[in-house]
């Protein structure tokens, strides 16, 4: 039997475990092999692993201490199908991020300096970097606070993240194929990579509204089936190559808001329906939404000035996005406030 000390932790949204690199195989398969058989997969339930069965519960964090200047750890984001034999590396998680400051002053690699410990995070999928601001009162973590995110039950303790440079993280510009819509199967698309790699399209134009509940967009296998044939069609547009196997690039039907945010959205994972939506996944959607022509720009509200708050509306709340603007109108950073728990640590066995 194989085992490995592990800390369960629900970030933001999502839920995963997170090891230490050194607490994991050296060797990619032999890592890959044991973390499926940590999550159960594959499995549709997952009855026997920890999975949760959904793709949400089914994370991974990799995270050591950094040799890079200016940077205390490496990240390293590990999505594991629920049921396919399949771990990949292709995306990072801001979700999950948001548990990785926390993780690494609880296990040693940051030492707390005072009531808040600033932790810089090197996100190896996309050699991107984000800061954390993790509570630690008396130098010790706390997760207990007044903030509340939506799609997360009661209050926690803030951890707000802050992005910089997230532009092309995977694709190698934040439009990779240089223009603002694209065409696609007859269908208007802005292909955005600004920390995850979208593909934005009106609700409307796929025939949906945009105002539909996860169930019956899961169960809509020709709206699926119509996004998905997108999705193949623009992985070597964005760069990404063939992304049959791929958890990238997402897919987000927007529409105007309705509750007095700046765009409603409606993401999948890629073949799922999310309950919520991605934390870089809404950064890019919001980015979206200020880029003259798009198909997200068409629905949103967008506020004025150079800092500009935009609320992204999904199935379980919102998501705001406080984005920096140039002179030109080119986003230059992006902030949102995420919170997390520890759930559990201890030995996990396969």
């Amino acid at each position: 039997m194989s085992e490995a000390r592990c800390m369960w932790m629900r970030g933001g949204t999502s839920k995963g475990g997170y090891f230490l690199k050194d607490d994991l195989p050296a060797d990619t398969a032999a890592r890959d092999a044991f973390l499926l058989g940590v999550m159960g997969s594959p499995d549709p339930r997952q009855i026997d692993g920890m999975g949760g069965a959904d793709p949400l519960t089914s994370k991974v964090a990799v995270v050591s201490k950094s040799a890079r200047e200016g940077i205390d750890v490496d990240y390293l984001f590990l999505q594991v199908f629920v049921d396919e034999a399949i771990v990949s590396d292709a995306q990072n998680c801001g979700n999950i991020l948001a548990g990785v400051g926390p993780f690494a002053i609880e296990r040693g690699l940051v030492a707390a300096t005072g009531d808040e410990t600033r932790v810089a995070i090197f996100m190896e999928n996309t050699g991107q970097v984000a800061v954390a601001a993790v509570q630690t009162p008396g130098g010790v973590v706390t997760y207990r606070g007044e903030a509340a995110i939506d799609g997360v039950p009661g209050t926690h303790a803030p951890i707000p993240l802050e992005f910089r440079d997230t532009a092309g993280s995977s694709c190698g510009a934040l439009l990779p194929t240089g223009n603002a819509v694209d065409v696609v199967d007859g269908v208007a698309v802005t292909l955005i990579d600004n920390g995850m790699p979208c593909v934005v399209m009106k609700a409307a134009d796929v025939g949906v509204t945009g105002y539909e509940d996860r169930e019956t967009l899961d169960a809509d296998t020709a709206l699926k089936a119509r996004i998905e044939a997108i999705r193949l069609a623009v992985g070597e547009r964005m760069n990404l190559g063939d992304v049959s196997d791929k958890s990238v690039p997402k897919m987000m039907l927007v529409a105007a808001p309705r509750n007095g945010g700046a765009v409603t959205v409606r993401s999948f994972i890629p073949h799922r329906a999310h309950a919520t939506i991605g934390v870089l996944g809404a950064v890019s959607v919001a980015t979206a939404c200020l880029i003259e022509g798009s198909p997200a720009a068409e629905v949103a509200q967008v506020p004025g000035g150079g800092r500009k708050t935009l609320s992204v509306e999904h199935l379980t709340g919102e998501m705001s996005c406080v984005l920096e603007t140039d002179e030109t109108g080119a986003v230059t950073s992006a902030a949102l406030l995420r919170t997390a728990r520890k759930l559990m640590d201890g030995t996990v066995y396969v």
